[in-house]
């Protein structure tokens, strides 16, 4: 079993509980964090940032922790909703009462609209309305700087990692429209992109080879989504509909045996 470092102190005590969970089922299918990164498309480094709360696992990655350790994806996702409000909420700041307040005088008192202020109640809606989209907005930037920075961390650890693999997603993907061009083969199919059969696909690669499956995806009846080339949720659900259908270990990962399916899927 793992020696885990101690959690931060700060952690809203349900995002600790997620993180033990994930910890537990790290341990009990006695994973490295590399191969975490392999069976799940997010690296070891993103992995050792998520088990030492120094940044919160995003949806995806914990679903796939859920499938990989044979744990209720449903109970573990809602642990992981709870726990992602209060990451985002951050420590909530209790407004006290002014100091200049007389004693004894009712602090709404102090802000009651007038005759002289019939604009007062105006004012506070504005006020709240402006602070609301502040911290949605302040919100969003931090959960895309989180998304980049695991990315950047991605595409590091494959360029040491030794031997070329497929791009992942990065804050400078251009969007790509793939065309489908159907052809069979020696009872194989292809779609004009790759002849690759062997090549590992996983969350968050792009490329050709991924639009290649995409479109044999679409031409076997589980829609994919757009083809794009980019390996998103879509795209993952799309591969664990066939492996289920067609009896394949369901692991959302396009390895050699889904390939085989693929492309000598009859059309449904």
């Amino acid at each position: 079993m793992s020696r885990w470092k101690p959690l931060p102190a700060e952690l809203h005590p349900h995002v600790h509980q997620l993180i033990v969970r994930l910890r537990g089922l790290k341990d009990r299918g006695e994973l490295s964090t590399r191969q975490l990164g392999v069976k799940t498309g997010y690296s070891a480094r993103s992995w050792q940032r998520y088990l030492n709360g120094r940044s919160l696992p995003p949806r995806e990655a914990v679903e796939a922790m859920a499938r990989i350790g044979g744990d209720d994806p449903d109970r573990l996702l809602a642990l992981h909703e709870t726990a992602a409000e209060h990451w985002a909420r951050g420590t909530p700041v209790t407004a006290d009462a002014p100091e200049s307040a007389p004693e004894g005088t009712p602090v709404t008192a102090l802000h009651a609209p007038t005759e002289q202020q019939p604009y007062g109640r105006y004012l506070r809606a504005a006020v709240i309305a402006g602070a609301v989209a502040l911290v949605l907005s302040v919100s969003a930037v931090f959960l895309l700087a989180v998304r980049l920075a695991d990315a950047r961390a991605e595409l590091a650890d494959r360029a040491g990692a030794g031997p070329a693999t497929p791009d992942v997603v990065s804050e400078t993907l251009i969007p790509v429209a793939y065309t489908c061009v159907l052809e069979r083969h020696d009872g194989r199919w292809y779609a004009g992109h790759s002849n690759t059969t062997d090549t590992v696909l996983a969350y968050t690669h792009v490329g050709r080879e991924v639009a290649e499956a995409q479109c044999l995806l679409r031409r076997a009846g589980v829609s994919p989504g757009d083809i794009d080339g980019i390996f998103g949720p879509e795209t993952q659900r799309a591969v664990v509909r066939l492996q289920k259908r067609d009896g394949l270990v369901v692991d959302g990962v396009i390895g050699p045996h889904t390939w085989k399916s693929l492309r000598e899927a009859a059309s449904k």
